[in-house]
């Protein structure tokens, strides 16, 4: 349960080891830099825009070249090869990437030219697919649509924006003023809302006809093709074809550069590595023959890194404790079993300057309220199996990824414990697979007791396990207070609660609900009776009169504000009802998988019987798994959001980020 102390490094060296030392500082990656060069009188920021926006550039390249391989020459890969991590490489891999970057950039340029053209014929393909399709309507013309007639008469082809018949153009052309007698009308095509047709009439009248034409909203087309839409057509399908065979020709020409696919990932890292390095370096402070750097780096690590730096580089290195009025970053450091909800603890906040951290203790009640939700062993068991076999197979996963399944693990064996304490494997399935299929049924007892036949006995241990939980944030909230001398707010803000609280519990146990609830009776006798009324009262006085401290002269706002204090009671109530999900996700999972295990024996008989029970069994253990899986993962995160870091926990820290070599493919091996 530990938030490692920050030390403040400071560094000044000499200009020219400014690479190696950057460089050095990135590798090992225990440095967050954060200085400004206006801090520094006389020093200036080199401008690193330049080689920064090269390199950038560079490593973009050289991805878009991988996505493109990724598309035309897939890699082949097994369903869990997203587990696996980055690979490691040795520096001796580095080496070689720089030495031929130039050739790996070349390769990469040649590939994303492939993808240009590509792209180009395709899009060539495109318009002449459009121009196809624009001609359909036109198909039934047996001569070509440049043609305008002949000596004597006019040919107009075009659309009108409507269906209409050969018969009402002629009609209108007929009654058009002057008047269109001799024309010939043929209707080519139709769609939805409009007409193609062709108009042939004498040239004489050919001013008459096209007004008539104009005013039923005749429009000729935009473009005109030299030959019949059919032979227009046919011509587009030829040049189709040979774009089509360019592109097979140039995925082809791709699929040769699918042995550069590594040579691409180094070098898309090396440059994304150098880049980071440019971009720290525009932001440190310079004058002409020396650089300075200054950060916060972890206590374990500051002394060691300072003599490496003195000795190998001559640099100038000091080492001072934060300031007071710092809020240096937030790096945990926990046992291998906490630190495994570390990203949990991370979605809400990490500790703020002074607070603890929670992370031991959250991950002892997650894991075990986790598992009392899910509460199968057969469940548990699959989760264990999975992620046990993925953990060991695939140990260069993601830290993220990999802290999320050991959090999964730890999960599956509370959830195996629960199950066989409340006798729950994939349901009933055993009785029931005994019963149906071998005539005897063959008991799986609870070790402790059944929640779906004693429901109220398990709502109970939950709500105990809410009050601890609870009170156990007072504490720490308490504790807290102390470590930063607040002997007043501790006595008023935790005192005052503790005393309230444990008041009406003892009021409660003795009580009716209670005795309902827990089906038996308690009496505490005068004595613990009495202390129960005492603790009540005194701990309301407490909160009555020192909640409002802060408005010394002012005694009746200082009283209303003990009152709202009181009044914080139903809070509290809402908290630690809110631990009766316990019972509802528990007993969720329990009967749902009793019910599966019951459909899936009502139908058929003999082998089909059996065929339909595993067919059944499969489908909705899995279903019923993956929802009750999901609910157990986000309740636990609730009750320790809500209920538990609501009594003591800000979460304001701020992630330690150190200057790193940011990578993105592979992870490359410290020197020695």
């Amino acid at each position: 349960m530990a938030v490692l102390q920050m030390q403040r490094m400071n560094l000044v060296a000499m200009k020219q080891n400014r690479k190696s030392i950057l460089e050095r500082l990135q590798e090992i990656g225990g440095i967050e830099i954060d200085v400004k060069a206006e801090e520094f009188e006389g020093t200036v920021c080199q401008d690193t825009s330049t080689p920064y926006a090269t390199f950038e550039k560079r490593s973009a390249t050289a991805d878009q070249a991988l996505e493109i391989l990724d598309k035309y020459v897939p890699e082949k890969t097994s369903l869990l090869a997203s587990l696996a991590g980055k690979p490691l490489v040795e520096r001796s891999e580095l080496k070689k990437t720089v030495e031929n970057q130039s050739e790996y950039m070349k390769q990469a340029n040649q590939i994303v030219n492939l993808d240009k053209q590509i792209t180009e014929a395709a899009a060539t393909i495109q318009k002449l697919e459009n121009q196809a399709e624009a001609l359909v309507p036109w198909e039934k013309m047996d001569i070509p649509m440049s043609t305008d007639g002949t000596v004597k008469t006019v040919l107009y082809f075009g659309t009108i924006p409507d269906l209409v018949s050969e018969e009402a153009v002629l009609t209108a052309m007929k009654t058009h003023e002057p008047a269109v007698d001799q024309a010939d009308v043929e209707i080519l095509s139709t769609d939805k809302d409009t007409t193609y047709l062709s108009v042939l009439c004498l040239r004489r009248d050919a001013a008459a006809a096209e007004e008539a034409l104009r005013e039923m909203g005749f429009a000729r087309p935009s473009w005109f093709v030299s030959r019949t839409p059919a032979e227009e057509q046919e011509e587009i399908r030829k040049e189709i074809a040979e774009h089509q065979t360019e592109i097979e020709g140039y995925i082809a020409e791709l699929s040769k550069f699918g042995s550069v696919r590594e040579n691409l990932r180094m070098v898309s890292d090396y440059y994304r590595m150098r880049a980071g390095k440019y971009e720290v370096l525009g932001t440190l402070p310079q004058t002409e023959n020396t650089f300075a750097v200054s950060g916060y780096v972890p206590a374990y690590l500051a002394s060691g890194l300072a003599k490496e730096l003195e000795s190998e580089y001559g640099a100038a290195v000091e080492l001072e404790e934060v300031a007071e009025n710092e809020k240096p970053p937030v790096l945990l450091k926990n046992n291998p079993f906490s630190n495994s909800v570390d990203g949990v603890l991370a979605s809400y906040g990490l500790p703020g300057k002074g607070e603890i951290d929670p992370t031991v203790i959250m991950s002892i009640f997650y894991i075990v309220m986790f598992g009392i939700m899910l509460s199968d062993a057969g469940y548990g068991a699959l989760m264990v199996i999975f992620c046990g076999i993925a953990l060991l197979k695939f140990p260069r996963m993601g830290e993220g990824l990999r802290k999320s399944l050991k959090m999964f693990f730890f999960c599956g064996i509370s959830t195996v414990v629960w199950g066989i304490l409340f006798g729950g494997f994939f349901g009933d399935v055993i009785q029931v697979v005994s019963r149906e299929f071998f005539g005897h049924e063959v008991a799986f007892n609870p070790v402790w007791f059944a929640p779906i036949e004693d429901p109220m006995r398990l709502l109970i241990y939950a709500l105990i396990i809410g009050i601890v939980h609870l009170f156990l944030g007072l504490a720490i909230h308490g504790y807290t207070l102390l470590k930063h001398g607040d002997g007043m707010g501790f006595f008023s803000e935790v005192v005052g609660w503790f005393a309230f609280l444990i008041g009406l519990l003892l009021l409660l146990i003795p009580s009716s609900i209670f005795e309902s609830m827990a089906q038996t009776t308690i009496d505490f006798g005068p004595g613990l009776t009495y202390l129960s009324y005492v603790l009540t009262i005194v701990g309301a006085l407490i909160l009555l009169l020192f909640a409002g401290r802060r408005k010394k002269k002012k005694v009746g706002m200082r009283l209303l504000l003990g009152v709202y204090e009181i009044y914080g009671i139903t809070s509290w109530l809402s908290d630690w009802l809110s631990y009766s999900r316990l019972l509802a996700l528990g007993l969720a999972t329990g009967a749902i998988a009793q019910v599966v295990n019951m459909i899936g024996t009502m139908f058929g008989s003999g082998v089909l019987k059996l065929l339909i029970f595993i067919v059944v069994f499969i489908i909705g253990h899995v279903l019923n798994m993956a929802i009750n899986l999901l609910g157990a993962y986000v309740h636990s995160n609730r009750l320790e959001y809500v209920e538990f870091f609501q009594k003591f926990y800000d979460g304001a820290g701020e992630p330690f980020t150190p200057f790193t070599a940011e990578t993105r493919y592979v992870d490359f091996a410290h020197s020695k």
